[in-house]
């Protein structure tokens, strides 16, 4: 990679607690090839209890800094506020980037003309190979979809995403009032605007699978949420609601493809799968249901 293709690069991570899998992933970035004194390693605490003595010792790279608002999107404005380079590249907490993540994220990112951001894979794993939990092997088949996500819907999941920071300063920052759903939001507004988005296959973390049914359902109810806020900012009438209620309903495609789903290994595993795919069908059902009957409940009473 030539000086050109090395500009200087700011990698956000916000953060609650979990510092075990954060020196995992700052482990991992101190591995990168990309030269070290091409970039920097804004941490943003939002509100740990656990000690965070030591991070900074990983790297002089390290910056350290806190965001008292919560939500990872508002750590993520503030660490944002903090960068010095040209290129933003987000990644999580629990990721594990490969060594060439940032080489490959970069070259990407100025592969095409006016690109506003590029999505990498995010590819998941689970704590044992041999015995994965019924969630586990969910999340294997569907849980970051990332180039869907790129070239369908337009936005990128910010566990593994490269921005420039001209497109922040045009396109504004994330909505620090979401806890879910901030990087669609953003994502579409950098679609709307005319960027060029890009997924890179190449350009790989890896995500640790959720391992049981309660963490799988707290994600799915707090996706459901902040994709409700996001639509309520132009009203959510009741046949929105019954549109998003049906996409939700079990189909014959849904059982088709995870039968003949080649990372299954025999049968109980495609029951297992088919079993949690039910729950988060359920949930989500539930909760964006709550969501609606609560609005609807506090705007008769602001009538009345």
């Amino acid at each position: 990679m030539n000086g050109v293709l090395q500009p200087f690069v700011s990698i956000i991570i916000p953060f609650l607690n979990d510092v075990q899998r954060l020196k995992i992933c700052l482990g991992a970035l101190d591995q990168q090839t990309y030269p070290k004194d091409r970039f920097e390693i804004i941490l943003i605490d939002n509100g740990s209890e656990e000690s965070l003595d030591n991070l900074e010792a990983f790297s002089a790279n390290i910056h350290l800094s806190k965001e008292t608002k919560p939500g990872s999107y508002a750590a993520r404005n503030k660490g944002i506020s903090l960068a010095k380079g040209d290129v933003i590249a987000f990644t999580d907490a629990d990721c594990i980037p490969q060594p060439d993540w940032l080489a490959k994220g970069v070259a990407k990112l100025f592969h095409s003309p006016a690109c506003g951001l590029v999505g990498g894979r995010i590819e998941v794993f689970c704590h044992s190979l041999d015995n994965p939990t019924a969630t586990e092997l969910y999340e294997l088949l569907v849980a970051f979809p990332q180039e869907r996500f790129v070239t369908r819907q337009h936005f990128s999941a910010t566990a593994n995403l490269f921005t420039f920071k001209s497109v922040f300063e045009k396109i504004g920052l994330f909505d620090a009032n979401l806890k879910s759903g901030g990087d669609f939001d953003w994502g579409t507004r950098v679609f709307a605007a005319g960027y060029t988005q890009m997924y890179a296959d190449d350009t790989c973390v890896l995500h640790p699978a959720r391992y049981s049914i309660a963490e799988i359902a707290q994600k799915q109810a707090r996706v459901v949420r902040g994709l409700y806020q996001i639509y309520s900012k132009e009203g959510y009438p009741f046949r929105l609601l019954i549109r998003h209620i049906r996409h939700e309903r079990p189909r014959p495609k849904d059982f088709l493809n995870i039968g003949s789903d080649q990372r299954l290994k025999n049968r109980k595993q495609k029951v297992q799968v088919l079993f949690v795919m039910t729950i988060v069908k359920f949930v989500k059902v539930w909760k964006r249901t709550y969501l609606w009957l609560k609005d609807y409940r506090k705007n008769l009473l602001r009538l009345n």
